[in-house]
């Protein structure tokens, strides 16, 4: 019985103008024209046919294993691995990338993909076009710092839900900060600028978005449209004294760099805590300074045009405790207190510069918690009192027609004389029809 063999119509096509080259019935030339492949190629093929039959036409694997194929206990090893619960959710170049540096499983990035489709670990997923404009990067380390916070639950229930402050580099798409937060808030985020500033100087830009934090997002008020100038939040008034613009941007695609790095976050970083049996923010801001933001530089970015870092250093003038805090206006009362968060305090005699009654003062809230006054730029000097103090109520004086012994002055401020105008104008007057008799009895 012939064996039956299974071919394509292609194969079937090839096959007929072999044949005809072996019958003589076409040349080399006219064979690899029609094939479109070389005379080499075409001769090839006329050896393997007349040696092996219509089988020839075939490739000689056909039906058979690669001779490169992998080992298939090594792909089972890394199954086994990739089945672990603790890698769910992990894609097919960060799976290759763990195997690699946690169990010494080399394998492609692809042999780990048709691994995880074959088990249904991981489905293709097709993003949607979206029409954007490129924007070139700026040149130099610190032009631009592209600044955004996810809130996110970064430790998958083992932790607190908590934000993550991410400071991006635009020229060269570094991690120069981040850091675990509570939440994003402008303490917070003041706090984790204050370790930026020290560590890197300050940058010539900050990227954000038009959050409250960052933005006003209300009508400038008459006082201020006077004044020609636009309501400044905290975090953007701290910034202009320390000479640093803050760009609002007008949509998410506009920083890209910051926005689409969350994506790479919250699918990797996850991960990695979970490996790294990571529970909270403290053990998580170590981990972040100690290696997961230089392993992402590390794979991720790219060489500025210019290698010139544009990061200025702090001046003495910078002192980050008085400008890294929230200033409030308040007026100073009649008895040189000032109220602020239902607290009172009180201003002392002697000040450096001279303030008084109805004078506005800034309340300086700074990141340690303290309280300072400041008046025309100068701190002034005063104490925390827990509450206003006690004043007694006037005591109403009994009215000239009457005694001070008198029964009908007890339990009330006072009583009108009889000639008093009050009695003349409204109760002997036409006012006094339709008044009670329990009333009129005590006229």
């Amino acid at each position: 019985m012939k064996a039956r063999l299974n071919m394509s119509n292609t194969d079937i096509d090839r096959l007929r103008v072999i044949r005809n080259v072996l019958d003589k019935k076409l040349t080399q030339l006219a064979a690899a024209a029609i094939l479109d492949l070389g005379d080499r190629q075409v001769r090839r093929l006329c050896v393997q046919v007349r040696s092996r039959g219509n089988r020839g036409i075939l490739h000689g694997l056909l039906g058979r294993s690669s001779n490169n194929q992998c080992d298939p206990e090594l792909l089972g090893m890394a199954l086994s691995a990739i089945h672990n619960p603790r890698w769910q959710g992990f894609t097919a170049v960060f799976a290759q990338q763990k195997l690699e540096s946690l169990h010494g499983i080399v394998l492609s990035d692809t042999t780990v993909r048709k691994l995880m489709t074959m088990t249904e670990l991981w489905q293709r997923r097709r993003p949607k076009a979206r029409h954007r404009a490129w924007r070139e990067r700026r040149d130099c380390v610190g032009m631009l710092i592209q600044l955004d916070g996810s809130e996110h639950d970064w430790f998958e229930g083992r932790g607190p839900k908590c934000a993550l402050l991410v400071y991006i580099d635009d020229a060269t798409s570094r991690i120069l900060h981040a850091e675990f937060v509570t939440v994003e808030d402008t303490f917070n985020l003041m706090r984790s600028t204050e370790i930026y500033l020290r560590k890197h100087g300050r940058c010539v830009a900050f990227y954000v978005d038009k959050d409250s934090i960052y933005k006003v997002n209300r009508q400038a008020t008459i006082d201020e449209e006077l004044r020609d100038s636009d309501p400044i939040t905290q975090f953007t008034r701290a910034m202009t004294e320390l000479g640093i613009e803050v760009i609002p941007a007008n949509s998410p695609q506009a920083k890209g760099r910051v926005e689409r790095s969350f994506d790479t976050h919250q699918d990797r970083l996850i991960k990695e805590l979970r490996l790294a049996n990571i529970n909270d923010m403290a053990a998580g801001n170590i981990f972040l300074r100690t290696v997961y933001i230089d392993d992402h530089n590390r794979r991720f970015a790219v060489d500025p045009a210019n290698n010139t870092d544009a990061h200025r250093p702090l001046l003495a003038d910078h002192r980050l405790d008085q400008i890294l805090s929230r200033r409030t206006t308040r007026s100073i009362a009649n008895d040189y207190t000032v109220r602020f968060e239902k607290r009172f305090f009180q201003l002392f005699e002697d000040q450096p510069v001279r303030v008084g009654p109805k004078d506005k003062i800034e309340v300086e809230i700074r990141l340690d918690g303290t309280t300072h006054l400041r008046a025309k730029g100068t701190y002034l000097r005063f104490k925390t009192i827990e509450k206003r103090p006690y004043r007694p109520h006037l005591v109403a004086q009994p009215s000239r027609g009457l005694q001070r012994d008198d029964p009908r002055t007890k339990g009330v401020g006072s009583t009108p004389a009889k000639d008093h105008p009050w009695r003349r104008l409204f109760l002997n007057g036409p006012h006094r029809v339709g008044l009670a008799p329990s009333v009129l009895s005590k006229i």
